[in-house]
């Protein structure tokens, strides 16, 4: 080995688990209740039709985290700091922009799914659960350092296995499943593109670029050996090492339990004709008659402990993207005096979309807008996400290779298909 790197040890490497982070946390935050909510919907109303859509999102969603991981490694820096260093100021003001009002939206409705699991598990007012879960995210969020936060949220991506657990105590054609999964039927009518929309819209989104880029640069401040890779080619080859790792456990996890969640909810509600699903709340009270309080319990926590672990990265990405593009000092790490614009970013997130679970606004319109936002903001970033890892001002030596730039643009491609096809069943489609 070259010289020590910051991942490594005295006693010699860690073991790989303990360099999971930046990926596993960005994978898990990926299913979060929102996210939840469309799985479930996809196999209400669809069975086992969409499965075959995870196997595909996999490989896309390693692709473009990856990339977005190497940018903030090598440069050091979070993705809108390299935007407004090297692209026009008016395109990255209007990317944060839709940025903050996505995950706002998501937030609120994250916010309101966690308040309606725990009402249905223990009674009492929605509202009430969902002030308190928004109060106690900002609070750990603002007051514990990233050190030891990020290990809290590390372990909150265990609970995403309630999600795995419930196939367990239902019964599951599995001959089926892997002919719908490995050989899938293609529909042109509009809800079945809707949905495939939603499928990609909400497991591709544009925070986790934002929050994957700058959790790398949170774990360079973590190590005072560590250095941007652009000043530090030694440190490379363990990094890039880690990285990969990161990324393929931690997507692995999100698509693994995406499957698990779409399939539950097909050999359950689906084949008992309950098909129309709108929120996770709805999913796991539809889900108590049909597989019992066991498989309610589970998916009703695992709302609750996705919540948690999604809130601080939908927040957090938003406060990543605004300081960068400000110049202000932004890390979990360090102290609110020290970063107050940083943390007074991530509480407005909060605010905000704890203020829309308490307005007449239905969630799940603003849901669909929400994404509808993320689909649209998503291809050019992704756009300049390829044109900044193939910039040798920012990668110097360490710009991507041929194979993941074909990876990276055929993401890039099928997100802009994704667009075109929601616009198109936006103008001609129904819901």
């Amino acid at each position: 080995m070259k010289n020590s790197t910051a991942e490594d040890t005295s006693k010699g490497q860690k073991p790989w688990w303990k360099k999971l982070g930046p990926g596993l946390i960005t994978g898990a935050a990926d299913d979060d209740p929102s996210g939840i909510a469309t799985y479930s919907q996809s196999g209400a109303q669809f069975g086992f039709a969409m499965l075959w859509t995870l196997i595909l999102t996999y490989p896309l969603m390693v692709g473009i985290q990856l990339i977005s991981a190497k940018i903030g490694r090598v440069s050091g820096r979070g993705l809108t700091t390299n935007i407004r260093l090297h692209y026009p100021i008016s395109m990255l003001y209007a990317i944060i922009g839709l940025l903050f009002i996505a995950n706002t939206i998501n937030i609120a409705a994250d916010i309101a799914a966690m308040g309606q699991a725990l009402a249905l598990l223990i009674g009492g007012p929605p509202h009430l659960y969902a002030l308190g879960f928004a109060v106690i995210s900002l609070l750990l969020q603002i007051f514990i350092p990233y050190n030891s936060y990020v290990r809290v949220l590390k372990w909150l991506t265990l609970v995403l296995f309630a999600y795995v657990g419930i196939i367990f105590v239902v019964h599951i054609p599995w001959g089926q499943v892997l002919k719908s999964t490995f050989i899938p039927h293609i529909s042109w009518k509009s809800d079945y593109i809707i949905m495939v929309v939603a499928i990609f819209g909400t497991t591709i989104s544009p925070y986790l670029f934002f929050w994957q880029a700058s959790q790398e640069v949170e774990e360079l401040h973590l190590h005072p050996d560590a250095k941007p890779l652009i000043d530090a080619p030694n440190q490379a080859s363990a990094n890039f090492r880690r990285i990969r790792i990161d990324t393929l456990i931690g997507m692995g996890i999100s698509n693994v339990v995406a499957f698990f969640i779409m399939l539950t909810t097909a050999v359950t509600l689906h084949m008992h004709h309950v098909t129309n699903i709108q929120t996770s709340a709805q999913a796991a009270s539809a889900l108590r008659p049909v597989a019992g309080q066991f498989a309610f319990w589970l998916f009703s926590l695992g709302i609750i402990g996705t919540g948690l672990l999604a809130i601080p990265v939908l927040a957090g990405s938003a406060a990543y993207a605004m300081a960068g593009a400000f110049q202000w000092r932004n890390s979990l790490e360090a102290k609110p005096v020290a970063a107050k614009h940083f943390y007074a970013i991530i509480a407005i997130a909060m605010l905000i979309g704890l203020g829309i679970c308490f307005t007449p606004i239905d969630p799940i319109k603003a849901l669909f807008w929400s994404a509808v936002i993320n689909g649209v903001i998503a291809v050019p970033i992704m756009i300049i996400m390829m044109l900044m890892a193939i910039n040798k001002k920012i990668m110097g030596e360490f710009v991507i290779g041929k194979r993941m730039q074909a990876l990276g643009w055929a993401c890039t491609g099928v997100m802009a298909l994704v667009v075109l096809g929601m616009f198109w069943t936006m103008l001609f489609g129904h819901h």
